[in-house]
C-alpha cells in the first residue's frame, strides 16, 4: 500500500476513511511491522481536513466523493478495527504498544523477520527464562521454529518456563528490549501479557510430532498437571470433527488436494466424512477414490499434512472467520 506514493501518515488517513470493517479488511493483509506502524500514525492523527482526505485519495485516483469525511484520534476506532482484523487475542498486546506513546519497547519484534536459525544462534546462550520471555513476544509458527532449534535439555526448560510464564515487569522487557535494539533495528514489541499454558499448547501445535510429544513427555515427568492443561488447550487434527461445517469449508478453501488425500488417509473415518460432506459431490467421490488407490504412506508424512492443514485452521480462526472452541478434556496419546 506505502510502496508506491503514500507516506506512513497518509496510509493512515486513509485506512481512517474507509471505515471500521474496510480498515479491518486491509489490515488482513499487513504485516505486524506495518500494522503496527499504520496503526501508530493513525493514533498520532488529531486533526485532518476533507482537503488532506481528497489529497490522500487522490494518490490513488480515485474519486473523492466516493469516500466520506472521519472521525480522527479515535482510541475506540483503533481498538475496534484492530479486533475485527486480528481477532481480540492477537490485537490485544498490539493495541497497548500503538495507544501508549512512552512504551518504549522496539526490539523483540524484529525478531519475526529473521531467519529461525539467526535467532536460535543469538538467544541459545541466554538464561532460559529470557529464552522464554523473548519467544511469548514472536509470532507462534516463528517462536516454535526457534524452540525446535534448542537442544533437547534447554527447550524443555524453556517450555516448562513458558507454561508458567505470569508476566514480565514493564522495567525488565524495557531493558531487554533494549539490548535487542543495540543489534536489531526493531520495529516495535508487543507487551507482555501472553505467556502461560495457552502459549505453550500454540508453540506445540507448530512443532513436529516427534518434538511435539518429546517436549509433553518432559513435561508430564516434571508436572504431570501441568501437562495435561497444555494438551487440553492444544487443538489437534482429530478436533477438527468438532468444527462447524462452514469452518470446514473455509478450511479446504486454502488446502492443496494432494494434502488433503494424504492428511485424510491417516485420519478416523468419521473426521474423513466430515471433509467429504463438505465438498461437491464430484469432488468428494474423486477423492475417495484417490485415497482408496492411494499405497501405503509414512506416518510421519499423514502427521506433517495435517499440521499443514491446523495452520491454515489456525490462521483462519486467529483472523476471526471461525472460532476453534473449547478442546474439552481429551487425554493425550
Amino acid at each position: 500500500m506505502a510502496n508506491r506514493v503514500l507516506n506512513v501518515d497518509s496510509c493512515a488517513i486513509l485506512m481512517m476513511s474507509l471505515g471500521e470493517d474496510g480498515a479491518a479488511e486491509v489490515f488482513k493483509y499487513l504485516t505486524a511491522g506495518e500494522v503496527q506502524q499504520v496503526g501508530t500514525a493513525m493514533a498520532n492523527l488529531k486533526h485532518i481536513t476533507r482537503q488532506d482526505v481528497d489529497e490522500v485519495l487522490e494518490a490513488f485516483r480515485v474519486e473523492a466523493d466516493q469516500f466520506i469525511a472521519v472521525t480522527v484520534g479515535s482510541n475506540d476506532y483503533i481498538r475496534a478495527v484492530l479486533n475485527k482484523a486480528l481477532g481480540n487475542d492477537r490485537a490485544a498486546g498490539l493495541i497497548e504498544d500503538i495507544l501508549d506513546a512512552d512504551s518504549g519497547t522496539k526490539g523483540i519484534d524484529a525478531l519475526n523477520w529473521l531467519e529461525p536459525s539467526s535467532v536460535a544462534e543469538l538467544i541459545a546462550d541466554e538464561h532460559p527464562q529470557i529464552i522464554a520471555t523473548i519467544l511469548v513476544h514472536l509470532e507462534r509458527d516463528r517462536a516454535s521454529a526457534i524452540l525446535t532449534l534448542l537442544n533437547e535439555r534447554l527447550r524443555n526448560d524453556v517450555m516448562l518456563r513458558i507454561a508458567t510464564f505470569g508476566g514480565v515487569q514493564p522495567a525488565a522487557l524495557h531493558e531487554l528490549t533494549e539490548v535487542l535494539n543495540g543489534m536489531l533495528s526493531g520495529q516495535g514489541t508487543k507487551r507482555s501479557k501472553m505467556g502461560g499454558v495457552h502459549a505453550a499448547a500454540e508453540l506445540l501445535n507448530f512443532m513436529n510430532t516427534a518434538d511435539e510429544e518429546a517436549a509433553i513427555a518432559s513435561l508430564r515427568e516434571l508436572d504431570a498437571d501441568l501437562a495435561q492443561r497444555i494438551v487440553d488447550e492444544m487443538f489437534v487434527f482429530e478436533n477438527m470433527i468438532d468444527l462447524e461445517d462452514f469452518a470446514i469449508q473455509l478450511v479446504l478453501k486454502e488446502t492443496n488436494t494432494d494434502s488433503l488425500m494424504i492428511a485424510l488417509k491417516g485420519s478416523a473415518e468419521e473426521l474423513r466424512e466430515k471433509f467429504l460432506k463438505n465438498m461437491s459431490n464430484r469432488a468428494a467421490e474423486m477423492l475417495r477414490e484417490d485415497i482408496d488407490a492411494q499405497g501405503p504412506v509414512r506416518v510421519s508424512r499423514v502427521e506433517e499434512e495435517q499440521k499443514k492443514i491446523l495452520q491454515i485452521a489456525r490462521r483462519l480462526a486467529e483472523t476471526g472467520q471461525f472460532t476453534l472452541g473449547s478442546l474439552g478434556n481429551d487425554e493425550y496419546v
